[in-house]
């Protein structure tokens, strides 16, 4: 429910009402939404509450009574702090309608943040309910970044239930298949848990799991749902005149792709690093790290692609098109589920292989999104669309060289890395040397995206101009030296 708002906002066109200097009919479409998600979330909220055992007992066979009964109390926790994500994710869709990305990407980036703050800080107090209060404060930071932009949009809200307006009803016609879409992701959610459940001890393995996956699903927020988010409605603006539809969809595209690479080599290589900074030596063993830092390096494979479904989706939305990216997600899942029970249950392979199946799920989803796509527009410049590609991946190839090197002589020969302060000198020197590394090779190869970040960092010192506009980035032709 929560990650319906931003499309579903977009989709029924606030920002043309924004733009109209119709803001009164915009905070009332909104208001509109966010009263009826709300009825249908806690009605969902209250079912989940009462008979989260029952749910549980069929989701996840393999686990014991004990473990249902703590995974029941852990979800009752989480459903609180789903309350205040609906809301964030409401007001990131809010200020994107008065195209403002900017806050609404720093506070996704802080929920998943206040997750790990949650478990870093909580785990000696309340153990292993400490990601659950994680996610509570995780999300309440997510509102509260976002409130003073929100007030100075002048948005308020008006609690309604009258649908018969165009906006909303252009809203619910094409709210089926993104639900549905949803509904799809959180079955393969489902799924994962209830294969877990098959093996030797389920708990500790899915803790695991989901650590890592917080982990790589970081900098799919920071990147891929900010530019996405950003680039939709001008998308959508240009639906009408394809060649330029194109021009702005590449463009984010590659500023996506040159952002993402370097973090997801980054995770790669510097796994065990930094699923000790995150989670702490003392909550896991060293068995349990290595398997963390395993699972991480399986789903860092597919970070780029799962950043990237955020965009290609987009695009299929600004051209009002709903049900392709749902045809397609549902395959990909359906293909995701398969493999994860062919490793699980027949070959018993380990939790990390599960990271296997929906990396390889997230890469054929991006991959036969963006053909049908390519199809739909008339065909992407690929000459000059892949050889920047080609300059963005060597010099990612360079950086896991840069990043590997120091981190294992100094690991071996300067630094002890059973202390902390050890462990943060070591990881920063690597990080630091492998993106410098990233940076150089990316403007010696004349990768235009390196120039654009590197205009947009000199330009920092203007605060409020970078807050005010957002667009810069995603069009790449405001920025000029």
């Amino acid at each position: 429910m929560p990650e319906l708002f931003p499309p579903l906002l977009s989709l029924c066109f606030l920002n043309e009402y924004v733009g109209k200097g119709k803001i009164q009919e915009a905070n009332r479409i909104g208001s509109n939404l966010l009263t009826l998600g709300l009825i249908i979330f806690l009605l969902l909220a209250t079912i989940l509450f009462l008979f989260a055992q029952f749910f549980l007992s069929l989701i996840a066979p393999g686990f014991s009574q004990e473990q249902i009964q703590l995974m029941a109390s852990l979800m009752r926790i989480i459903l609180f702090g789903e309350i205040f994500f609906i809301l964030g994710s409401f007001l990131a869709a809010v200020l994107q309608s008065y195209n403002h990305f900017f806050i609404p990407g720093i506070a996704a980036a802080f929920y998943n943040l206040g997750v790990i703050f949650g478990i870093v800080v909580f785990s000696p107090t309340v153990g292993i309910f400490a990601p659950a209060y994680g996610v509570i404060f995780g999300a309440f930071v997510f509102v509260l970044i976002q409130l003073p932009m929100v007030k100075k949009v002048g948005f308020s809200f008006i609690p309604s239930l009258r649908f018969r307006t165009s906006g909303v009803l252009e809203v619910l016609r094409l709210m089926w298949p993104r639900t549905l879409s949803i509904a799809v992701f959180q079955v393969g959610t489902l799924a994962t848990v209830t294969l877990i459940s098959f093996l030797s001890s389920p708990g500790r393995n899915y803790v695991i799991f989901d650590y890592a996956q917080t982990l790589a699903f970081a900098p799919i927020v920071l990147f891929g749902q900010t530019i996405a988010q950003a680039a939709f409605p001008v998308l959508s603006r240009q639906r009408e005149r394809i060649e330029e539809f194109k021009q702005v969809f590449i463009t984010s595209f590659n500023q996506m792709l040159y952002l993402v690479l370097p973090v997801s080599i980054l995770l790669l290589v510097l796994r065990i690093p930094i699923v000790r900074l995150a989670y702490g030596a003392s909550q896991f063993d060293w068995q349990a790290t290595v398997l963390t830092g395993k699972t991480l390096a399986f789903f860092s494979i597919s970070i780029f692609a799962q950043a990237l479904i955020y965009l290609v989706s987009r695009g299929f939305y600004a051209l009002h098109d709903t049900k392709t990216p749902l045809i397609i997600g549902t395959i990909t899942t359906g293909l995701m589920i398969v493999l994860g029970a062919l490793f699980i249950i027949f070959y018993k392979f380990g939790v990390e292989t599960l990271a296997i199946a929906y990396s390889i799920g997230s890469i054929l989803n991006l991959l036969f999104l963006f053909l049908i796509l390519d199809k739909r527009v008339g065909g992407f410049h690929r000459r000059e669309f892949l050889f920047s590609q080609g300059k963005i991946f060597l010099a990612t190839i360079f950086t896991g060289f840069a990043l590997y090197i120091p981190i294992k002589l100094l690991d071996q020969l300067v630094f002890d890395t059973t202390r902390t302060v050890n462990l943060i000198l070591l990881t920063g020197i690597s990080s630091f040397a492998g993106l410098s590394l990233y940076l150089f090779l990316t403007w010696l190869f004349d990768v235009k995206e390196a120039k654009t970040f590197i205009l947009m960092f000199k330009k920092i010192g203007d605060w409020r101009e970078i807050l005010g506009k957002s667009e810069e980035v995603i069009d790449g032709t405001r920025l000029k030296p």
